[in-house]
């Protein structure tokens, strides 16, 4: 072994290490890596920065503006609406629907995304069914992850395999060479669910507990405790807050009070609108605040404020026009670890957090001040159209339940069947390889914004960055470990230990390596690195490459067994009310079934012949 693999080797376990921390950020780690090779010597920079330019990364920037323009078009929405209306109340109809309806949209959009969709539509379809949401959610996670192994773009590993070939000089892997596979490995991680993992799943979080789903904003406000803190009072002659705007006034800081809506004095008509910052108070206005009474009736002594009575009709009038909507805190959010205050809330969106919901308790101490967690839900008020806007902000946010009354106008409608055109062109091309994958995703990109389906602001916000910057930070691992020939002793150690049992042998070494790293680290970084070491094996053995290539893939898909080895599994975390173990218990049988379909169809349909046979 030279010092120059032995310097790879040990910067890779480094990788590894940061990785499974969780000390810093995955693509801070990825451009420590790029650093590292090019200070070195190992790589040039034009080596070492190569993969920033590489189609693979081109190809999945395309496909997030693709996934956005059937998100802001509505398409993702209508299937899940769909699967509301026909899916029934019965527990393992909702399951099997629910994970054919996830796995269709996984193959096609960001798996992430198509969760993220669908966690709502889970919840309400288990309110409405009177069983524990834990029972779909886990269900669904697993099943987005299977629907990636169904197409080309479904998961970035199956773009990272095929290019690998094609590097190569060998065909590339077409867009429904994976479908067979991904589709008896779903088929029987459906029967596995239905018929022994349900079993396994944890009861907690159903319908009858707190659960922060509901469809109705007066549902709404009642979970979150608001009712008892909703009081409307009129500004009196004389009082201070006369001319001041309301983010002048300070009302939430001083008194710990947040103004929601104001209702403006005129002759004929009777309006509440809700308020933003600039809004300015006067003589005579009604405000709809939200506070303990202590607060309430304290600001109301000290500015000269008049206690109206609030009834129910007035209550569901104001809950109208005023506008909420319920959010969960994403993993990555911005805003974990911060309080509403230091955020500065309600400048940045121009919204007010009502309340928050932790492990399904509102909470009751001063929200301004008490810091955020992951998993918390927040009920945020304020105009429908700024709420609108604020399902834009979808690195920090999911939106968990937007009320039936502002559905209405959230999704350019008009535009989805242009989406879907985009799309079926997008698989047209694709498929009959009639232009390169990276210009098909690249047309239907740009269609999607031309169109009008999305904006090129909207596009730019669409991109998961941590995600490209990690894949192209990490593709020059994997030419380091070639270029100092890591790759070969990698290689001629797996043949030599277990090579002698046969392809066989190598294909389920090769499943068991890919999907244990999956689990801790990025299947697309695990993917990236074990690509060059599973082509190599092929040709020291003589068996196709595209046999163990298309193990890699599928494994990278089957980490079903921690909360962190994928994304979707920690964005139903919180929801599903699941603790570490529930995925090691419903998640290593699953693994194992999907590493047994693999090791049996992959031959069938590869055949393990010869290399360039």
């Amino acid at each position: 072994m030279t010092g120059e693999i032995l310097f790879v080797f040990i910067l890779l376990a480094a990788t590894i290490v940061l990785f499974v921390s969780d000390k810093l950020r995955l693509d801070m780690v990825a451009l420590l890596v790029v650093l590292t090779l090019i200070l070195s010597g190992i790589l040039s920079p034009r080596e070492a920065l190569a993969g920033f330019g590489d189609p693979l990364v081109i190809i999945i920037g395309g496909l997030f503006v693709v996934g956005d323009g059937l998100f802001r078009t509505g398409v993702a929405h209508a299937m899940g609406n769909w699967l509301m209306g026909v899916s029934g109340t019965g527990e393992v109809r909702l399951q099997i629907m629910l994970m054919l309806v996830v796995a269709f949209l996984s193959a096609f959009m960001s798996s992430t995304g198509a969760v993220a969709i669908l966690i709502p539509v889970a919840l309400n379809l288990a309110a409405k069914a009177n069983i524990s949401p834990s029972h779909l959610m886990i269900p669904m996670s697993f099943a987005s992850l299977m629907g990636g192994m169904l197409t080309l773009i479904g998961t970035p590993p199956n773009l990272v395999v095929s290019t690998q070939l094609e590097s190569e000089g060998l065909a590339p892997f077409g867009f429904f060479h994976f479908t067979p596979i991904g589709l008896l490995v779903l088929l029987a991680g459906i029967a596995y669910m239905t018929l022994l993992g349900r079993h396994l799943l944890p009861k907690r979080g159903g319908a009858d507990s707190t659960s922060p789903n509901r469809l109705s904003l007066l549902e709404l406000v009642e979970t979150y405790g608001i009712t008892q803190r909703l009081q409307r009072l009129r500004i009196r002659q004389g009082s201070g807050l006369h001319k001041k705007t309301v983010g002048s006034a300070m009302l939430r800081s001083r008194y710990g009070v947040t103004v929601l809506g104001i209702e403006k004095s005129q002759p004929m008509t009777r309006t509440i609108k809700p308020v933003q910052t600039r809004t300015e108070l006067s003589e005579g206005d009604i405000l709809y605040v939200v506070g303990s009474p202590e607060d309430v009736n304290a600001m109301a002594s000290q500015e000269r404020l008049e206690t109206l009575q609030l009834d129910e009709t007035e209550a569901r009038t104001a809950a109208k026009e005023l506008g909420m909507v319920e959010v969960l805190l994403s993993p990555r959010s911005e805003l974990i670890g911060q309080s509403l205050s230091q955020a500065r809330f309600r400048e940045r969106y121009d919204l007010s957090v009502l309340g928050v919901l932790r492990k399904g308790k509102p909470l009751t101490e001063d929200l301004a001040e008490t810091p955020l967690n992951f998993g918390d839900s927040l009920l945020i008020g304020g105009s429908w159209r700024q709420i609108e806007l604020f399902q834009d902000a979808q690195n920090d946010f999911l939106v968990m339940n937007l009320p039936q009354e502002g559905r209405e106008g959230v999704h350019n409608r008009p535009m989805a069947p242009r989406a879907v055109a985009i799309v079926v062109l997008m698989l047209i091309l694709m498929t009959f390889e009639l232009v390169p994958n990276v210009a098909a995703v690249l047309i239907a990109a740009l269609a999607m914004v031309l169109w009008g389906c999305t904006t090129m602001k909207q596009a730019y916000e669409s991109m998961n960055w941590q995600s490209l910057v990690l894949i192209a930070g990490m593709l020059p691992m994997a030419a380091a470990l070639e270029k100092t020939g890591g790759v070969e002793l990698i290689v001629s150690g797996l043949v030599t230990s277990i090579g002698d049992y046969g392809p066989y042998a190598i294909m389920a070494g090769l499943f068991i390596i890919t999907s244990f790293f999956s689990l801790f680290i990025s299947n697309t970084a695990t993917t990236v690195l074990i690509t060059p070491i599973a082509m190599g094996t092929a040709w020291e053995m003589g068996v196709s490459p595209y046999t163990f290539l298309m193990t890699v893939a599928i494994s990278a898909s089957a980490a079903f067994s921690t909360p962190v080895s994928s994304p979707v599994n920690t964005l139903v975390l919180g929801p599903g009310g699941y603790r570490f173990n529930d995925f090691l218990k419903v998640g290593v049988p699953l693994q194992l079934l999907a590493m047994v379909v693999t090791l049996v169809t992959v031959p069938l349909l590869f055949r393990l012949q010869a290399a360039g046979g």
